[in-house]
């Protein structure tokens, strides 16, 4: 299991307030003296700390709402192959390593979105969560030896497994929404204990799995604009004998109508 290497160079550290900034003689407030290098100084460091956190990107004005409820890994495709007769610990083990599938890809396939941090986010998850990663490996390797009449032949069905896993978290249909919520999974991930890696898979694989389907953009517009729609002929601003010091003569050219819906 080995952490993919990010293509990009390492992020620039973020600048926090120096206190030199704030001791300067010309900081201190005098009579007649503009404030001016406060403001700026005030300024420079809010920049930073807006600098400090990383950027998201919304590839959406109102993505889709795609949370489900909590999975325990028996419901169809969440484990992607079923497991007949797993223990709920087995069909942890079996989310926790969709969940390392699903974000190695998204650090493979995301990569052309740099603010989504996934490649960085995916190797710092490793390094955090690697003892639970490590056992549900081996939870799952039980498994498929218990299943299969020999242990090698338990072997070439968790690599299959583990093939599949991989092939279904395809990103053909929907590679926007994917990235998207497999980014803020992955940033998740880095604030979980450690131990709680299956505990994220359980609450969010549902959510993950219905990002790989086709979504589009949910804003819809509120304002009806037919009704904005002028159905009526504009005053004949063009006659002059309709017109009277700037004033429409309804006598002479008729009484304008209002156009209403």
């Amino acid at each position: 299991m080995r952490s993919i290497r990010a293509a990009k160079g390492a992020q620039k550290k973020s600048l926090g307030a120096d206190s030199k900034f704030l001791n300067h003689a010309w900081d201190q407030p005098k009579e007649g003296v503009m404030l001016v290098p406060r403001i700026v100084s005030i300024l420079a460091v809010a920049a930073a700390c807006l600098l400090a956190a990383p950027a998201s990107a919304q590839f959406f004005i109102k993505p889709a709402n795609l949370a489900g409820a909590r999975v325990t890994g028996a419901e169809p495709g969440m484990t992607g192959p079923a497991l007949p007769n797993a223990s709920p610990a087995e069909l942890r083990a079996a989310l926790v390593w969709n969940l390392r599938a699903a974000l190695n890809v998204a650090a493979l396939q995301c990569q052309f979105e740099p603010t989504l941090l996934t490649v960085d986010n995916y190797n710092a998850l490793l390094k955090d969560h690697e003892v639970e990663l490590r056992e549900s490996y081996g939870t799952l390797e039980k498994y498929f030896i218990r299943a299969n009449s020999t242990k090698k032949a338990g072997q070439t069905e968790l690599d299959k497994f583990g093939t599949r896993v991989y092939s279904g978290f395809s990103t053909v249909s929907g590679q926007l929404s994917f990235c998207q919520t497999a980014a803020a999974i992955g940033h998740e991930a880095l604030f979980r204990k450690r131990g709680d890696f299956g505990d994220l898979a359980e609450e969010r694989m549902r959510e993950l799995r219905s990002s790989l389907n086709s979504w589009g953009e949910q804003f819809r517009r509120s304002i009806d604009y037919r009704g904005l729609i002028v159905a009526e002929p504009l005053p004949p601003f063009g006659n002059d004998k309709c017109w009277r010091k700037g004033e429409y003569q309804p006598k002479k050219c008729g009484v304008l109508r209002v156009a209403t819906r």
